[in-house]
């Protein structure tokens, strides 16, 4: 069962200058608690569902495959996160920690959304990151099955956002 971090631990200032820019710690090699921020670091972002601050996330030229879309760059990444989340709208998501060694992190995920006509769904995956050494993300590879839900049936019900530190992880809600 993972331990949760505390908000200090897992907020990064927002960098404010091009060197800022370049490196997202923490670094690889990761620790299993290091690995952990990182997660939730990534965790957070996605649920601030802002595509150009997601995007800093990733090196430049970084690589993806989610589904059968093979993004490549922040530019096609932000055109990606803007798409989704015109879709999967009301999205929150939690991830956790599977395995970390050196520079690869793998996660586990789900994630709840509703499309425009209120149906729900949960979306569960795995991804595989590599970093480079100044901590951005420099491959994804995700994993994802959406699963229709009854709005009755969701987990996630804190406001828009960070998911709180108090708010159950996946093996908690049983994911």
């Amino acid at each position: 069962m993972e331990t949760p971090l505390t908000t200090q631990q897992t907020q990064v200032p927002e960098p404010k200058t091009p060197a800022e820019i370049a490196t997202r710690p923490p670094l690889p090699p990761f620790t299993r608690e290091t690995a952990i921020q990182k997660v939730r670091l990534a965790e957070d972002g996605w649920n601030s569902r802002d595509p150009a601050k997601v995007a800093l996330a990733y090196a430049i030229d970084s690589r993806w495959r989610n589904r059968a879309e093979f993004p490549n760059g922040r530019q096609e990444i932000i055109q990606f996160l803007k798409r989704k989340w015109a879709k999967e709208l009301d999205y929150r998501l939690i991830k956790e920690l599977w395995a970390f060694n050196g520079n690869r992190i793998a996660v586990r995920f789900a994630y709840e959304w509703h499309d425009d006509s209120g149906h729900w769904y949960r979306s569960y995956g795995n991804e595989n990151w590599e970093f480079n050494d100044d901590g951005l993300m420099a491959l994804r590879f995700a994993s994802i099955n959406d699963l229709p839900i009854l709005e009755s049936d969701r987990k996630y019900h804190w406001p828009l956002g960070r998911r709180p530190d108090d708010h159950p992880g996946l093996s908690d809600l049983g994911l």
